[in-house]
């Protein structure tokens, strides 16, 4: 009798024990993940915007995960060279991009030949934040209001010029939309990268420029000339600065999104598992605070709120492109 009533409930339990291991497992792999470092492969090099606010997380993601992370600068060919790394090496799972979302919304009208197609390729993860670009001018120029820049452009045609990071990025995209919603005239020089813009916008050897928050230090110095912001809304740490669209010029939206990417084949799990992490640490106030100190604001979005902001640039910065001719270096 004890071996006929042992046996069943011994089935039983070894029947139950294969079936948590079956459906455990799933959760079990889910939890361990990424079990490995975790690799984010920068767009942009060492002391970049984008590397600096990248490494303002680092301590606290890599707690989160359990794993270190590891920041792998690529710089080059407007965030083509990094995209290409994550797209063609990033099948570990545990690789990430970060990079202007004008990867998507401008690169592909503008090189010849794109490595890789961003969209199919890719797929969005977070935005780790946005960036605002202000218009600045030249500390020796007859103007002191956007009103009265505009109306100085119009009365010196094709006397003027403009500074940008580069052929194709998005100060340059922004200086031509300004141009044709200001209506005015003004040649495009471009540098490499915004640092160098700055600094010639300074020194006088170009009249005004697009560039990111960083240059408050300078405008506060007397070195620049700040008139406004190329975006939809006054930027939260400099409220008394006045949007170009109020300024009655236009909707002139600048803004350059740093956002993050995983290759296309990455399980939905470990994508929402980082877009969560990614959101929790840019809602701290002190992140914020940091942040806020380079001229950046983070933002928590979904992958699917990314993806529908991301279009809403390319129907924006598409026209122009086209019809300004905007190529590659």
């Amino acid at each position: 009798m004890a071996s006929r009533f042992h046996s069943p409930r011994r089935r039983d339990l070894l029947a139950l024990a294969g079936a948590m291991t079956i459906v455990g497992t799933p959760a079990l792999s889910q939890a361990v993940w990424p079990g490995k470092p975790v690799r984010f492969v920068v767009a942009f090099p060492p002391g970049g915007l984008a590397d600096v606010l990248m490494r303002l997380l680092v301590p606290q993601l890599s707690e989160a995960l359990g794993q270190p992370v590891i920041i792998d600068n690529r710089s080059g060919a407007s965030g083509n060279v990094a995209a290409v790394e994550v797209a063609r090496n990033g099948s570990d799972s545990r690789t990430f991009l970060v990079n202007v979302t004008t990867l998507e919304s401008v690169n592909p009208l503008m090189f010849e030949r794109m490595p890789i197609q961003p969209a199919k390729d890719l797929q969005h993860v977070a935005l780790l934040a946005n960036t605002q670009l202000f218009l600045v001018t030249r500390p020796t120029l007859a103007a002191d209001t956007l009103a009265e820049f505009v109306a100085y452009a119009k009365a010196n045609p094709g006397k003027l010029s403009y500074g940008s990071a580069g052929n194709g990025t998005t100060p340059h995209v922004g200086g031509e939309l300004f141009k044709q919603a200001a209506g005015i005239t003004a040649a495009h020089i471009p540098y490499r990268g915004a640092a160098p813009a700055i600094q010639s916008v300074m020194a006088g050897q170009v009249d005004y420029a697009l560039v990111p928050g960083t240059v408050f230090p300078s405008v506060k110095a007397g070195k620049l000339k700040l008139l406004a912001v190329a975006s939809r809304r006054r930027p939260s740490y400099a409220a008394d600065v006045s949007t170009i669209e109020e300024a009655g010029f236009g909707k002139v939206y600048v803004d350059t999104p740093f956002a993050v990417y995983a290759p296309a084949a990455m399980p939905a799990a470990h994508v929402m598992r980082m877009n969560r992490e990614l959101n929790r640490l840019l809602a701290q106030p002190v992140i914020k605070a940091r942040f806020a100190e380079v001229g950046a604001e983070p933002m928590t979005l979904s992958p699917a709120e990314l993806t529908a902001m991301v279009g809403e640039e390319a129907a924006l910065f598409g026209p122009i492109v086209r019809t300004q001719g905007i190529k590659a270096d």
